[in-house]
């Protein structure tokens, strides 16, 4: 149950509606995210580490908290310019990105309001910048793909690890979580 991400991306593009005038839009804003990306980093790491549990893996490691901060103002310059305008490098990030917060202990329960809180301080600062709500639009929608694969990582690799213990095929695993559901 192994994602290709580029092809995911792909999906998730055409799920959310994230098209060329989009991506135009943030490429001719880029300027304007790499000057605000620290800030947004301020904003983020200020909300997680209000939670206890969060702020203990952000602070897990020594000097884990500064190569967070710089790989987040790297990751929000990204939505802007795609890397490679959006395309398998780009995915190839996304999805790393994804298996990183599986990797170091993040739940989803704090992957998702954290990145409530990107969105909401970006429009914030959008509207203090006079800038066109398209941008905010373009951006809002970029996000929502960056969240689904960091979701996605937590599918893949849970199902991928009881797969791998059980000797289950993929079928027989799909059947049971819907029996499951079902259930509940």
């Amino acid at each position: 149950m192994t994602i290709e991400p580029t092809a995911f991306l792909a999906k998730m593009e055409k799920r959310i509606g994230f098209t060329v005038d989009d991506k135009a839009i943030l490429k001719s804003s880029a300027d304007w995210g790499k000057a605000n990306a620290s800030v947004m980093a301020d904003h983020f790491y200020a909300y997680l580490e209000r939670d206890e549990e969060m702020s203990a893996i952000l602070n897990a490691q020594e000097g884990r908290m500064h190569r967070l901060h710089e790989t987040f103002i790297q990751w929000f310059h990204e939505m802007f310019t795609g890397v490679d305008d959006w395309s398998e490098k780009y995915a190839k990030i996304r999805w790393h990105i994804g298996l990183v917060h599986v990797k170091i202990g993040i739940a989803p329960q704090h992957v998702v309001p954290a990145m409530a809180v990107v969105v909401n301080e970006v429009g914030k600062q959008l509207r203090t910048d006079d800038k066109a709500e398209s941008l905010q639009e373009a951006l809002g929608k970029i996000c929502m793909i960056d969240l689904a694969f960091i979701e996605q990582a937590y599918v893949e690799v849970s199902s991928s690890a009881v797969l791998r213990e059980t000797g289950w095929s993929e079928a027989l695993f799909k059947r049971l979580i819907a029996t499951g559901v079902s259930s509940m």
